[in-house]
């Protein structure tokens, strides 16, 4: 069965993220805390996944695990922490056992239990923990078939629904309102600001092929680091007033709290120019005057357009997560019985090696004689037909096995489902 699977974890829907980060390692050597945990707790097998709003402690163990296991690695990790603490962090952290683990393993990877549902980070982040964790002796078997349907499953769930569909973060939104727009990857751009937000948008410009851009920021290095990325420009905000290179789109977000963009200097920024242009403002309060949409064409997508975009999108995003939510609990099925399918293999690999070594003994030793009497052509035939039994057996061995254990495995799921009904 599934019981020796176990998902120590607290996410951001248990905890704030400060509380998260106290249950994450802080030595320097991981795998050395890893390993002395494993083996204070006689675990066969360990997967630790730290991410922004969770973190996974996922093992396999055939041993029961104790309802105050929580508070005991917690004790293991971060003995530095009060015990007050300890025994808060543990009251909101879950210990999942066995399909209930592994159905909230699969919904991690799919993003059904993100900050941002949908969001595909996270198969990257499970992929990378597994090969560290693989790579410092810590995964072994069940993990690794675990890891690998998880992955896949992960995949189905995107591709079969919309869960990863419409974009959620402001900028992205943005960045696809611009794209409407129609303009050319050879369009000029100015990006007004080097901050955190424009950083993700140079991100989208590279995408997309955008070069042709010039950076303006208060802070010179920060505009260049940003112009260097993209194979642009960059100068200080205060030579903007002086700019004469004309644009096809302006990108603005600053901490400015009055208007970076006024009337009297988008009229020098046009530059004689008066064709349409796009202006995205990104920032809160809006750095470009209200005047400028109303005066000149423009064709302008500011932040609170864009929210009741966002929650649209996020509402078409949970209905996408009911249709994922049943695709898992058909899922958590299938691994089950893949398994017991895989426990099968396991069980018949000594079986498989007695058939081999009794075949190179009854060649070497007990009918060596008889072989050695045998003329060249006689010999390849018996040597064949051994070769041919040894191979049979062992398929035959493993049809009939994995036949038992798929009925049995039905059973479980049948008698599972009369306990629900």
């Amino acid at each position: 069965m599934l019981d020796g699977y176990h998902l120590l974890t607290l996410t951001h829907r248990q905890a704030a993220l400060e509380s998260i980060g106290q249950t994450i390692i802080r030595d320097d050597e991981p795998a050395a805390v890893l390993q002395h945990l494993k083996a204070r707790f006689g675990w066969e097998e360990l997967l630790y996944l730290p991410t922004c709003n969770r973190v996974v402690y996922l093992f396999y163990s055939r041993r029961p695990q104790s309802d105050q296991l929580a508070g005991e690695v917690l004790a293991a990790l971060r003995p530095d922490l009060p015990a007050d603490t300890i025994n808060d962090l543990a009251l909101k952290m879950r210990l999942l056992r066995g399909a209930d683990a592994i159905r909230h393993l699969l919904e991690v990877a799919a993003s059904m239990d993100s900050l941002v549902v949908g969001e595909r980070e996270i198969i990257r982040q499970l992929r990378e923990a597994f090969d560290r964790c693989r790579d410092w002796g810590l995964t072994g078997d069940h993990l690794r078939l675990l890891l690998r349907f998880t992955v896949e499953t992960a995949k189905e769930v995107y591709t079969a629904t919309g869960i990863g569909e419409k974009a959620l973060s402001v900028v992205a939104l943005a960045f696809q309102q611009m794209l409407k727009t129609g303009l050319h990857p050879s369009a000029r751009i100015l990006l007004i600001g080097a901050g955190q937000t424009n950083t993700l948008v140079a991100k989208f410009l590279f995408k997309y092929g955008f070069q042709n851009v010039t950076v303006f920021n208060r802070t010179l290095a920060k505009a260049q680091a940003i112009a260097e990325y993209l194979e642009g420009s960059a100068l200080p905000l205060s030579a903007l007033e002086h700019y004469t290179g004309g644009f096809d789109a302006i990108i603005v977000c600053t901490g400015a709290t009055e208007p970076v963009i006024t009337p009297a200097l988008y009229h020098k920024l046009l530059a004689a120019e008066s064709n349409s242009k796009v202006i995205v403002d990104l920032s809160v309060p809006n750095n470009v005057d209200a005047r400028i949409p109303r005066t000149f064409p423009v064709q302008y997508i500011e932040i609170e357009g864009l929210r009741e975009v966002a929650r649209e999108n996020l509402a078409y995003r949970e209905e996408e997560r009911k249709k994922a939510e049943a695709l898992i609990t058909v899922k958590v099925r299938a691994y089950r019985e893949q398994w017991h399918q895989r426990q099968v293999e396991r069980a018949l690999l000594p079986m498989v090696d007695d058939v081999r070594i009794a075949k190179e003994r009854a060649i070497t030793e007990i009918f060596a004689k008889e072989l050695a009497q045998l003329d060249p052509a006689a010999q390849d035939v018996a040597l064949r037909m051994l070769d041919y039994l040894e191979k049979k057996s062992v398929a035959t061995a493993m049809r009939t096995m994995k036949e038992i254990a798929e009925r049995a495995g039905r059973q479980v799921t049948a008698g599972a489902e009369k306990v629900k009904a």
